[in-house]
């Protein structure tokens, strides 16, 4: 509110609003647009500088993209589309409403048009779906002064001058020189002699998460996409898979938290959506739940003569899935970045027995302690009895949130769905009948 109170948009002249709007990062404006009306956005969005707009609007949600577009200028609009990168035009295309995209195919030019049906036959998960069809590229046989020359003409139309791509006559790709290379080299140098054969690439049906590796992994700031003749298509920048990490991220947050659905801004979502978002999930796991019933049922007898199974019920249940919870976070986290691998199983499989075990002892330990001296006060063979099924428990816990994950990532599905609630609630049913059936055995 600080902001809007200062920029004091319906009072402020245009030009006195402009001037102030070019010194003011985008950033902050962004962190403020929910609290400004209709009005006072549009206002916004006409005195920005032209490239301020256009990641304005790249910035929004669907909703407030539509919003802005049908409230501008045919003009303005024009404006902002012909200066947005294509791979950006490609994506607001691809997800605004038909009549929008109507009127904004409408004020395209061929070029434009031409670079976004390009971009839209690809899968907008996949690399090429990423990529921008702009990028500097030249022969091999040139010399560095004349790709220099090339570069400073060229500069202004691509979204990064730091690799320049050397191509053949057909388009392949045959190696990349850095900017920084071409700037050290003799002029006379010829590019063939200093550019890097040994280059990497991706195919342009690779997925999304595995180009945001790829980028990562050789710290690159782009990264060409070829096809299968290795011609090269495009290129994907360091900036496009920011937001592929923060999207990717999302999801994972949603599938661990059982939730399913479009990652949509939560302001944006319906009442309804909010709710197909969670119920599916949460109706499986209610299901699922329901067999812990059954398992007590099983067991009433035992619960009926010692009933102080049944007020450490919550605790055996909790703890298992916490441990369980805990291993599984690892593993997803260790494949999502590529630390740990499904063939990497015996050796993970070992290392997590021996902490099972060791966490198995230490809180079983611990409960043994707290159920002797603190109420409501159990004898110590009880307490013994409840000790020794919460180490069993902790360490099954412990195995089945490690080997979970590894087991779908191997049969080739996202190992997120062993979120935290369904490894709780597998858990709280597996781990209820070794509770009961250990306390069966050490009371005999």
């Amino acid at each position: 509110m600080e902001l809007k109170e200062k920029l004091n948009i319906e009072e402020t002249p245009p030009e006195e609003l402009k001037l102030i709007l070019a010194e003011m990062p985008l950033a902050d404006i962004l962190e403020e647009w929910d609290t400004f009306n209709n009005e006072e956005a549009l206002r916004l969005m006409v005195n920005l500088p032209l490239e301020d707009k256009v990641d304005l609007l790249n910035s929004l949600s669907n909703t407030e993209q539509e919003k802005l577009i049908e409230s501008l200028s045919q003009q303005s609009i024009n404006q902002i589309l012909s200066e947005m990168d294509p791979d950006d035009l490609a994506d607001f295309i691809q997800s605004v409403s038909p009549e929008v995209r109507r009127e904004a195919w409408n004020s395209l030019s061929e070029e434009a048009k031409k670079e976004t049906l390009f971009l839209l036959r690809f899968d907008e998960d996949d690399a090429a779906g990423l990529m921008t069809p702009r990028y500097l590229a030249v022969r091999a046989g040139i010399t560095v002064a004349q790709t220099l020359h090339f570069v400073r003409r060229g500069a202004q139309e691509v979204e990064t001058v730091y690799y320049i791509y050397i191509l053949d006559e057909f388009q392949r790709l045959q190696g990349v020189v850095s900017l920084r290379e071409l700037l050290v080299a003799d002029d006379k140098t010829v590019v063939n002699d200093i550019m890097e054969t040994n280059y990497i690439s991706v195919h342009e049906e690779t997925d999304q998460e595995e180009v945001a590796k790829t980028l990562e992994t050789y710290d690159l700031i782009a990264l060409p996409v070829v096809d299968s003749r290795n011609q090269l298509l495009g290129i994907v920048t360091f900036d496009d898979i920011i937001d592929v990490i923060r999207e990717e991220h999302t999801e994972d947050t949603y599938k661990m938290g059982a939730m399913t659905g479009n990652v949509d801004r939560y302001l944006d979502s319906s009442i309804w959506g909010l709710v197909k978002k969670r119920v599916p999930w949460l109706i499986v796991l209610l299901l699922l739940g329901t067999f812990s019933t059954n398992v007590v049922d099983h067991y009433s007898g035992l619960i009926t003569t010692a009933a102080f199974l049944f007020i450490f019920m919550p605790v055996i249940t909790q703890t298992g899935g916490n441990s369980g919870s805990q291993a599984s976070t690892l593993m997803i986290r260790g494949l999502a970045t590529g630390e740990i691998h499904s063939r990497d199983a015996g050796k993970i499989l070992l290392k997590e027995i021996a902490v099972g075990i060791l966490m198995g002892l230490i809180t079983g330990t611990v409960i043994i302690a707290r159920s002797v001296f603190l109420p409501p006060g159990i004898a110590v063979a009880e307490s013994m009895t409840i000790g020794i099924a919460l180490a069993f428990v902790v360490l099954f816990s412990t195995l089945v949130g490690t080997l979970a994950p590894l087991l779908i990532n191997r049969l080739g599905f996202d190992p997120t769905v062993m979120s935290a609630p369904l490894m709780a609630t597998v858990i709280d049913v597996a781990g209820l009948t070794i509770y009961f059936e250990i306390a069966k055995m050490l009371m005999n």
